[in-house]
């Protein structure tokens, strides 16, 4: 990535407004956590790594002005400040797995003073962009050896450096590969109704160099069907404990195109994304959007007034589907219940 997605400037969280690209790269400042629930919420910061991260800033930003009668008192603050947060969206486990960063700092603190339990989640949330940018890169090493010279990818929606604090989890292979010398082409789906694929995939490939195709969603099959395709990778918001995994809504079909015409289907993601805690995918749990995104594009009506609309986010895409899982401990494949379990040392 050319750009920052997200990173702590002149005491704010600075992000792009993703809801503006690709017309306009605007950068907002956010200074409390009212502001980071927002920008999450309305999805001018997304991807599951990036709102795990302004979530943790957003802890910060909201307890940084608060006073307490005693260290106690404060880190029940905290908690409601993480339990606030909480509530911007539902699916993607990253914003949980941060909180609970946030909680678990603030806890181990009993006995310190207010100035220095504020100091170590500020430091705690800078530490996860480090942390953030080395495990995409990790990630993208395992994958691109997935890849050869001269290939083509298709993906979905974004996963790239947009969804987290500069690097990708999908399109971390394709830059490492790309890197390590490697030829590779990318087409994007354009992924209905925001235009993920359209508007931001294509954006940060083309300002990273990289030669992109958008194609519609209802073209994925077309394509495929065609041999252009060598393998698809995509992201994911949360991954159950057998590999069923959640992504942007879409996934899931293409994902049965794709073993259809027999190409590979991996989905890239930090180890921080997988809840081992749900034992298959029907315990995701998927939020439901505003309909007026399906009948609106920007300010333009592309619907009647009066039409209903069902809008779920995200789909849950079958382990069945998959021919690996690319993290920043390497790639596991099948059987993905034990591999995962290994990985965790469960």
């Amino acid at each position: 990535m050319a750009v920052e997605t997200l990173g702590w400037h002149r005491g704010k969280l600075r992000i792009i407004d993703q809801t503006q690209l690709p017309s306009i790269l605007r950068y907002v400042y956010l200074d409390n956590d009212q502001q980071v629930w927002e920008a999450i919420k309305k999805l001018k910061v997304r991807g599951a790594p990036a709102i795990g991260i302004a979530a943790a800033f957003g802890v910060f930003l909201g307890v940084r002005s608060l006073e307490a009668r005693n260290t106690g008192d404060f880190i029940k603050k905290v908690h409601n400040v993480c339990d606030y947060l909480a509530t911007s969206r539902p699916t993607a486990v990253n914003l949980f797995w941060a909180l609970d960063r946030q909680k678990n700092v603030a806890q181990q603190m009993p006995h310190a003073s207010i100035s220095e339990i504020k100091s170590a989640l500020l430091n705690e949330a800078r530490l996860m962009v480090e942390e953030d940018n080395a495990i995409c890169k990790a990630i993208g090493d395992a994958g691109q050896e997935l890849l050869s010279d001269g290939q083509t990818i298709l993906t979905h929606c974004n996963a790239g450096g947009l969804a987290t604090a500069s690097y990708g989890t999908a399109l971390a292979v394709v830059y490492r590969a790309i890197e390590c010398g490697k030829k590779i082409s990318v087409y994007a789906d354009e992924t209905r109704p925001l235009l993920q694929g359209g508007r931001l995939t294509a954006w940060e490939l083309l300002n990273s160099g990289v030669d992109v195709t958008v194609i519609c969603d209802n073209m994925a099959a077309t394509v495929l069907a065609s041999g252009k395709i060598d393998a698809v990778i995509v992201g994911a918001d949360r991954m159950a404990a057998n590999g069923d995994f959640a992504n942007k809504i879409g996934t899931y079909g293409l994902a049965i195109l794709a073993k259809e015409h027999g190409v590979p289907f991996y989905t890239a993601l930090p180890t921080s994304t997988i809840d081992m805690s749900l034992e298959d995918g029907t315990q995701i749990p998927i939020e439901e959007r505003d309909g007026r995104e399906i009948g609106m594009i920007g300010a333009r009506r592309i619907a009647p007034k009066n039409c209903k609309f069902f809008n779920p986010a995200f789909d849950v895409t079958p382990n069945r589907f998959l021919s690996g899982i690319i993290t920043e401990k390497g790639v596991i494949t099948k059987p993905f219940a034990p591999g995962l379990k290994k990985l965790f040392k469960l």
